[in-house]
C-alpha cells in the first residue's frame, strides 16, 4: 500500500466505480465525487468550507509540472465543470481554486491536486475571526454524514452537467 493517501484512494476507486461502494475501505473515509481513468475528485478531509473539493490525478505526480499534457488537459476540464456544479449545489457564487507545489508552497500531501473552495459572503461574526490558508477560513474535520450527503448531491449534479456539455 502506498504512503500517499491520494494514491490509496485511487486504488480503492477504479474509474467509473460507484463512488460510495468503497468508502469504508479507505482510511480516512473518502467521499469521491469523480473517478475517471486520469483524474479524481473528492471532498477535503479538513475543509475550509462545506463543499471544499480536491481535484487530482489518479497517477502519482508530486507537482503540476510533472503531469502529462493529457492529464493537465483533463484536470482543467474537471476543475471548470466541478466549479460550476459546486456553485449550484452550495449556492455560493464565489470560490477559490488553489494549487500548491512543494512544501515551501504549503503543499501538505505531495500529490498534485487543486483545491476548489466555496467562499460564502463574510458575515459580521466572521469578519473578526482569524483565518488561515487561502485568505480566509478555518479548517475543521469533515463530518461523515454531511460529507456523504454533499458528495451524493455533487455526483448527481456532475452527471447532469456532463450531459449538457
Amino acid at each position: 500500500m502506498s504512503d500517499c493517501p491520494f494514491c490509496n484512494i485511487a486504488t480503492h476507486y477504479p474509474p467509473s466505480s460507484p463512488p460510495s461502494s468503497n468508502a469504508e475501505l479507505v482510511s480516512p473515509s473518502a467521499f469521491v465525487v469523480l473517478s475517471t481513468p486520469l483524474c479524481m475528485a473528492f471532498l477535503d478531509i479538513m475543509p475550509l468550507a462545506p463543499g471544499h473539493l480536491l481535484v487530482t490525478t489518479r497517477k502519482h505526480h508530486q507537482k503540476l509540472s510533472d503531469v502529462s499534457e493529457e492529464e493537465a488537459a483533463e484536470l482543467g476540464v474537471w476543475v471548470r465543470r466541478i466549479s460550476r456544479v459546486l456553485m449550484k449545489i452550495t449556492g455560493v457564487e464565489d470560490w477559490n481554486v488553489v494549487q500548491n507545489n512543494g512544501a515551501a508552497a504549503a503543499q501538505v500531501v505531495p500529490h498534485v491536486h487543486f483545491h476548489i473552495i466555496p467562499r460564502p459572503a463574510l458575515t459580521p461574526e466572521l469578519r473578526n475571526r482569524s483565518f488561515t490558508m487561502f485568505g480566509r477560513g478555518q479548517r475543521s474535520e469533515l463530518d461523515d454524514d454531511e460529507a456523504a450527503e454533499m458528495a451524493g448531491k455533487l455526483r448527481v449534479a456532475l452527471g447532469r452537467e456532463e450531459w449538457k456539455l
